[in-house]
């Protein structure tokens, strides 16, 4: 076993909003010597085995991450190239193109396909609102509990130093429930907006930007250019983003595939840009 997959033990666990855990104690594996989970100590809360997939080391940190974030961003990738492929068939269907059979056959496929994720889509949404109502009662426990220390401070039963450390504390752990639920209704909202139409309305969007952002020709340019050129010149450049772009999804959709089911064992919006969204997406 290697000495990166030991380094869970005796690190701090939090999850990915800041919130301690507890501490990682040991490692469950299979069978076949692959870790399964890792045996954490949560205080009074006992030894918990949480998923193996589901954690990060991150420097000094073990990082735990929620079921519904890998499921939600598994499933916005999956429909996003699904999407992107069925617009590129529908571009083909409506040429007079020698595929366009073929193209028709793997159209049905796609279509297929969509509607599975459809399905999975409602299934995470149902999962994302339950977690928004576990949420609404923790944040309700904690509010309770600095009501308590103020009642507490107010009747001279709690020096004022001890109710602003209840309080600090307490805020901090309201401002992660707060990141949680931004989080949450960031990911409802693309899986709201992530339909065909929409797909299309961005394509057309980005071809009307390029089109208004590229400056006019000066008239030295035109009189140097040769005029049997000016045409065949734009369709040489989309022909190469087109294929271009056509790789680079056949790429995404391979490395998906050989990594969905270990996605998330070694890596951990808030924006996509940071180190928890870049692990996720190996």
């Amino acid at each position: 076993m290697s000495e990166e997959k030991l380094g869970f033990v005796g690190k701090q666990v939090k999850d990915i909003y800041g919130t301690y855990i507890g501490r990682a104690v040991g490692i469950i594996t299979e069978n076949d010597g692959e870790i399964e989970a890792v045996g954490v100590d949560c205080g009074s809360g006992g030894l918990k085995q949480l998923p193996y997939e589901q954690l990060v080391i991150q420097g000094e940190y073990v990082f735990f991450i929620p079921r519904w974030r890998l499921d939600a961003q598994r499933l916005l990738r999956q429909k996003s190239l699904t999407l992107k492929r069925i617009k590129a068939l529908q571009d083909i269907l409506s040429e007079n193109d020698s595929m366009k059979e073929d193209a028709e056959l793997v159209y049905i496929k796609y279509e297929k396909k969509l509607h599975e994720l459809d399905e999975t889509g409602k299934q995470v949404n149902d999962k994302l609102n339950a977690r928004l109502v576990e949420l609404d009662l923790e944040a309700k426990n904690i509010k309770a509990v600095l009501f308590d220390a103020k009642l507490q401070f107010r009747s001279n039963e709690m020096k004022e130093e001890t109710y602003q450390q209840v309080k600090v504390q307490t805020d901090e752990l309201i401002e992660h429930i707060n990141n949680e639920r931004a989080e949450i209704s960031n990911v409802k909202e693309k899986l709201t907006t992530q339909t065909l139409e929409n797909i299309i309305t961005t394509s057309s969007s980005s071809t009307a930007d390029a089109a208004a952002a590229a400056p006019p020709p000066t008239k030295e340019e035109e009189e140097e250019k040769p005029t049997e050129q000016a045409p065949s010149q734009p369709t040489e450049v989309v022909s190469v983003v087109q294929v271009s772009a056509a790789s680079s999804e056949e790429k995404e959709e391979k490395e998906e595939s050989e990594s969905d089911a270990s996605v998330s064992s070694n890596g951990v919006e808030h924006p996509e840009t940071n180190w928890l969204n870049q692990v996720i997406t190996k």
